[in-house]
């Protein structure tokens, strides 16, 4: 752990940090915006599972508000010319969640908190799991979950801090484990699990995203 504490106090003095800071305060005002704009975030997300941020952004951008009035054929076709990999399904997982598009951002207000609200995407949102819906939360302003993909999993291994998962599909109980040791190291840190989240995608992949 003390590798990972040590870059990450380094970085904090760069400009990484302030970038850090800054996307972290995007999230925020994100999720003051309407429920038609988290709903375009929420669709980033259903995107980017085992796909590429930097190219969901890049569809999201193009597609904008067509992600709360295109039907799902519209969708799979848009999709398929942007060059997504899954386009058929991805749009019909789109499509469905289109009926919480007008109502999200109160839904969301009604949880006690950040889990609770977690398990409620988990349920009611067909193609995002624990993952996506814990960077869909981190994305609209919420600080404390853990996002934790194949680039985390890789970081934590190489520092021993724990055994890589023979499987890349992570149980419940295997990413609430994880999520605790992040929040270790969060903690140790003085950040939250939303900021640690930038620092070590930053440390594995040299970008930072959203």
């Amino acid at each position: 752990m003390n590798h990972i504490l040590a870059e990450i106090e380094r970085l904090k003095g760069t400009e990484i940090g302030g970038l850090v800071d800054r996307r972290v305060s995007e999230f925020k005002l994100l999720g003051n915006r309407t429920s038609g704009e988290i709903f375009k975030e929420l669709c980033f997300c259903i995107l980017t599972a085992n796909f590429t941020a930097d190219r969901g952004m890049k569809i999201q951008d193009a597609i904008g508000d067509g992600f709360l009035n295109l039907n799902e054929n519209q969708l799979a076709v848009k999709l398929k010319e942007l060059g997504h990999r899954f386009p058929n399904m991805r749009a019909k997982f789109i499509a469905e969640a289109q009926n919480h598009k007008d109502t999200i951002k109160q839904q969301l207000s009604s949880f006690q908190g950040e889990k609770e609200a977690r398990e409620w995407i988990v349920k009611n949102v067909k193609g995002l799991g624990y993952k996506e819906s814990s960077h869909f939360l981190r994305n609209i302003g919420y600080d404390d979950l853990g996002i934790i993909d194949f680039h985390i999993i890789d970081i934590l291994a190489d520092n021993k801090l724990i055994t890589k998962p023979k499987s890349k599909s992570l149980t419940k109980s295997k990413y609430l484990e994880v999520e605790e040791v992040l929040k270790k190291i969060a903690n140790i840190s003085n950040l939250t699990l939303s900021e640690l989240d930038l620092y070590l995608w930053y440390l594995e992949t040299g970008k930072i995203l959203k």
